[in-house]
């Protein structure tokens, strides 16, 4: 995906984006359920049907998960909207998250967490609701 194809902004360099899939993520899908605001996001790919897994950082505030899409609408975020549904790898448990909606910049309201609201000043956020 290019930054040309997603709605939202983007803000690293391709080059960032190959590099961390191919040598930061392998070892952060090992590591980021146990830090604090990491986790693993597990999704279904939308034209594969393939199960993913994608280390991610996570802000929650009660049943209400958002990640700041610093990346753009990665596939990650599109599987997980297409499907309606993923599964969050995080603080050494599983969390069944529903009902993911992207909110371009400018658009949270306040049941979403400070950070990500911040966050949400300059790029969009992808937010679920946690069962």
């Amino acid at each position: 995906m290019t930054s040309s194809e997603s709605p939202l902004p983007y803000y690293f360099p391709k080059w960032m984006d190959r590099a961390g899939a191919k040598y930061l993520n392998p070892l952060m899908q090992r590591i980021a359920p146990s830090l604090a605001g990491f986790a693993v996001i597990e999704h279904i790919g939308r034209k594969t049907g393939k199960q993913y897994e994608t280390p991610i950082a996570v802000f929650r505030k009660g049943e209400v998960i958002a990640v700041v899409l610093l990346h753009g609408e990665t596939n990650w975020a599109r599987n997980a909207v297409a499907a309606g549904r993923a599964t969050l790898r995080y603080r050494g448990g599983t969390v069944t998250l529903r009902d993911p909606r992207i909110i371009p910049p400018h658009r949270t309201t306040t049941d979403v967490p400070l950070i990500a609201r911040l966050g949400n000043r300059m790029a969009g956020i992808i937010v679920f609701d946690a069962e």
